[in-house]
């Protein structure tokens, strides 16, 4: 009898996000090792002015059951921003606790620890199940600083069964918050499936490029640091060096006035394009137009997008940060700055612009490097293990081995 496993994020495809392609794609890894696969997506909107009951829609993605549950809307009422998350919270529990009387779950695995952590942590502690909490990138960088959140997010680390991070740096974080983790933590980087872009269609914007296209990609706010890279393309621009800042994503939308502002003043405006949200196959459509692929993250996690650019041979400038600076080897398959420095970004820049030679031989390596080492079969013998020590079955210690 297969054992169930029950996954929760705030993300899940259709939906568009980082987390919720990883989730997808590890759940596809577990069904693969033997496991009956859950997912439970939380849906919190505290914006939402329409009346409604809470729900739970299920169906099944390619062998996995999603659940997204909806918490109830029962009044238009203002309330403050704490009593409306708290109330969102409170039922969204509920339902997940539902769902494991549903099916009886042998073990939970949360994404994201700020909201879907400290739910799961408490449904799988209250019901002496384990738990394993994924660590993927703001959760500690960011929402740490929140007073309100902080005791919340030690208590999750303390009291998971197992941790995974996708950077040495969140590791090294979250050590110094809850002492003794190195016994119940494994750092490991996502991986990607290889793509052809060959046969993807010409994005209509591409045309609009002229010159040299540097371009970064995602959901842009506080954490990518684009400003710097704002700064340093103005310079090589006031060097009379044609080029294109090309932004294939959009704004949050708590973020997206300032964002505006900042694009409309810039001494580059006229040489900015914006593409708005895409799906994954459009912007994949648009990395062969790319000549350079700039990620000047404050700190990022392991992010799919730099991925993504490395298997379309992408030359790539990216910051020492999280799985960034791990994953890249500066000069050899990629160019590594220091966060925050709109100076260095502009030296690398600059010389990736004038040495079309040099963005070929780093984005040779770049391909090279994220087939061999940050292939799925590597993601899913890491995660093989992890579930193996928390969750022992008979098909997973034959299929390890001795390498346990």
């Amino acid at each position: 009898m297969k054992q169930k496993v029950c996954l929760t994020t705030l993300e899940f495809p259709p939906d568009v996000g980082g987390v919720g392609e990883s989730v997808c794609r590890i759940s596809r890894m577990l069904l693969d090792l033997g496991y009956e696969v859950h997912v439970a997506v939380f849906h919190f909107n505290i914006r939402k002015k329409n009346l409604q009951c809470s729900s739970c829609e299920t169906t099944e993605q390619d062998g996995i059951l999603v659940h997204r549950l909806t918490a109830a809307v029962r009044s238009t009422e203002m309330y403050t921003p704490s009593v409306m998350i708290m109330d969102y919270r409170s039922e969204i529990y509920f339902q997940l606790r539902h769902l494991h009387q549903q099916f009886d779950f042998d073990l939970f695995h949360a994404f994201f620890i700020k909201e879907t952590g400290f739910l799961t942590t408490l449904l799988a502690q209250e019901n002496q199940i384990p738990v394993i909490n994924s660590i993927r990138g703001s959760d500690l960088h960011k929402h740490i600083f929140d007073p309100q959140q902080y005791a919340q997010l030690c208590w999750c680390l303390e009291k998971s069964s197992w941790l995974t991070f996708v950077s040495r740096d969140l590791f090294r974080r979250a050590a110094v918050l809850v002492s003794n983790l190195s016994d119940k933590s494994s750092v490991f980087w996502n991986s990607i499936q290889p793509i052809d872009f060959e046969n993807l269609p010409t994005p209509a914007l591409v045309s609009n490029c002229r010159g040299i296209v540097i371009a970064s990609v995602g959901r842009f706010r506080d954490k990518k640091g684009l400003e710097y890279l704002l700064d340093a393309c103005a310079q090589l621009s006031a060097e009379n060096i044609e080029l294109t800042l090309l932004l294939v994503g959009d704004f949050v939308a708590r973020e997206r006035e300032y964002w505006e502002h900042q694009l409309n003043h810039s001494r580059i405006a006229e040489r900015i394009i914006v593409t708005g949200v895409l799906g994954r196959s459009e912007v994949m459509g648009y990395l062969p137009h790319i000549d350079i692929f700039a990620i000047p993250s404050l700190h990022d996690g392991c992010p799919n997008a730099m991925l993504e650019a490395m298997l379309a041979s992408l030359a790539i400038v990216g910051t020492s940060v999280d799985a960034i600076g791990e994953i890249l080897t500066d000069g050899v398959d990629g160019l590594v700055v220091n966060p925050g420095s709109s100076q260095e970004l502009a030296l690398v820049l600059r010389r990736l612009a004038r040495s079309p030679q040099l963005r070929q031989e780093l984005g040779k390596a770049a391909r090279k490097k994220v087939l061999e080492q940050l292939a799925p079969a590597v993601e899913q013998q890491n995660w093989a293990k992890v579930y193996q020590r928390v969750l022992p079955t008979p098909k997973l210690k034959e299929q390890l081995g001795s390498s346990l």
